[in-house]
């Protein structure tokens, strides 16, 4: 798989050389003095990817420190991101402190000396009995319960679960070794390319909503077509992976690994789409449109990052249970 690294950037290049070509026609065709919402919303996209595809590309070219280094700042940020629309007081400041400078470094520290039984239950258990604990030490009750379960999920859903994708490096899968970077690329490109495509098909052809309430841009003809199109390329790129090719096309559908047969079992479900609804009803709760302002086009790092945040822990572990 030696020349493999070498054909997905290449791959990757000429995605965003094609993007890149498509929001220039389209922007010619209007007129560049021409203010056009959806057409620069997309060119600013297009502008963000070539950014991260450079900051993703050099971390994984320099190796599984740079990766970890990257990832524990994408939390931070995103982690600042969500406390900053919590219900935080004064009182919940030592919590905030441990969140920001204990528990964030030490489970990037966990993942990178590989310490699979700690960092797979460091958050969920060990840091969410901790922040309440320390958010009695303020002597305010006053909504105490929604104060620490906010700091809990922040943590959660921007620390342990974003994780969960530079944890992929430890992963000794047979026949695979040495080559897991490639499987956090085809992760972030299905994923990531499903929300594009949704979004450009729904732009497109767009009719239906599918929750107005929690993320009005959704659509039916947008969903469907993006998870189609998104799975045909997981299934084009099965060659970077440990998997078949059509376990990679049912994974791509799934945004994981479809589970062998079992009593009672059943199909994970499309847990990025599930991500960025949730993520947008706590968006819409909190009366904002956006996480953030971070990246040019995409809002914050959440807003780049809710897809992932929820099926990047379900594809760790499928992945580690039944390849490993």
């Amino acid at each position: 798989m030696s020349n493999h690294p070498l054909m997905l950037n290449g791959l990757i290049l000429g995605m965003l050389l094609v993007a890149s070509l498509i929001g220039f026609v389209l922007k010619w065709r209007v007129g560049f003095s021409t203010p056009h919402g959806v057409i620069d919303n997309l060119n600013a996209r297009i502008k963000a990817w070539w950014v991260m595809a450079f900051v993703m590309g050099g971390s994984l070219a320099i190796g599984h420190g740079a990766v970890i280094l990257l990832f524990l700042g994408i939390s931070f940020f995103a982690l600042r991101e969500f406390l900053t629309l919590a219900p935080t007081r004064t009182a919940d400041h030592y919590a905030l402190l441990a969140a920001f400078y204990l528990i964030l470094p030490l489970q990037y520290y966990f993942i990178s000396v590989g310490w699979y039984g700690l960092f797979s239950v460091f958050i969920p258990v060990y840091g969410f009995l901790l922040l309440p604990i320390l958010a009695t030490l303020g002597n305010d009750t006053q909504q105490f319960l929604t104060r620490a379960s906010s700091v809990q999920w922040g943590l959660m859903i921007a620390v342990y679960c974003i994780s969960c994708i530079p944890a992929l490096m430890v992963l000794d899968i047979p026949g695979y070794q040495n080559n897991n970077l490639l499987l956090i690329n085809w992760l972030i490109l299905v994923v990531q390319s499903s929300d594009v495509l949704q979004y450009v098909c729904g732009k497109l052809f767009g009719k239906r909503k599918i929750a107005p309430v929690l993320s009005p841009s959704k659509t039916v003809e947008g969903f469907v077509g993006g998870v189609l199109l998104a799975s045909l390329l997981g299934a084009a790129l099965f060659w970077i992976t440990p998997f078949a090719w059509w376990q990679a096309a049912l994974i791509a559908i799934h945004l994981q690994q479809i589970l062998p047969p079992r009593p009672g079992g059943e199909i994970d479900n499309l847990m990025g789409f599930a991500g960025g609804l949730v993520m947008s009803a706590i968006k819409r709760d909190r009366g904002v449109k956006d996480w953030g302002a971070m990246i040019e086009g995409h809002g914050g790092m959440l807003d780049r990052l809710d897809s992932l945040c929820f099926s990047a822990p379900i594809f760790f572990h499928v992945v580690r249970y039944f390849w490993v």
